[in-house]
């Protein structure tokens, strides 16, 4: 029996759990920096499954103004420790400089594609339910509009067709592919 067999059941769990929890904590983040209703219950889900590890961190690391630092410290630990588990699992070796530009790497995808998806989601339930609220789109809205506010301000209004949410999503695939490519290179360079 070949040692994969087991191996790449057990790096699909690792990197689901630990990704769906680091995902759980960057929304938080996101939502705490934008100001979202916490009493909304996606909200409330996040604060909860979040609490007990940033309880312990805010002991340690203080926000710095209106950035939540043990959030973010949080946040690229899992992630690096997620990296480190399945290269170590792959028997792949790395120094701690070439993880951490991998982490930060799949951390800034990971917060493009929670914007990415947060604006098409947004505009399907515009389309879905006009004018109805929902925990859903409060919190999407929450999160989206201050990037579409950006856009709104540099796209003259065409008659009443917001073209926002495209210009958004041209702007993101955009960063994407202008910042991440240099930091794959980095990496590599670096391990």
């Amino acid at each position: 029996m070949d040692s994969t067999y087991m191996t790449n059941p057990i790096i699909f769990l690792i990197d689901s759990v630990f990704s769906l929890y680091i995902l759980a904590l960057l929304l938080r983040f996101l939502l705490q920096w934008c100001g979202a209703n916490f009493y909304n219950p996606i909200s409330q889900f996040l604060v909860k499954i979040t609490h007990p590890p940033l309880k312990i961190m805010r002991r340690f690391v203080p926000s710095i103004g209106k950035i939540d630092t043990s959030s973010l410290i949080l946040i690229l630990g899992l992630q690096m420790l997620t990296d480190f588990s399945i290269l170590l699992l792959k028997d792949v070796s790395i120094n701690i400089g070439a993880l951490a530009i991998i982490s930060i790497t799949q951390l800034l995808t990971l917060l493009i594609n929670v914007f990415v998806f947060s604006i098409f989601a947004r505009a399907i339930l515009s389309w879905m339910n006009p004018g109805t609220f929902n925990a859903a789109s409060s919190i999407l809205s929450t999160l989206t509009e201050p990037l579409l506010d950006i856009c709104r301000k540099v796209i003259p209004d065409l008659g009443g067709i917001d073209l926002s949410p495209l210009a958004a999503l041209l702007l993101l695939q955009l960063a994407k592919m202008v910042l991440l490519p240099p930091l794959h290179e980095l990496a590599s360079l670096i391990g």
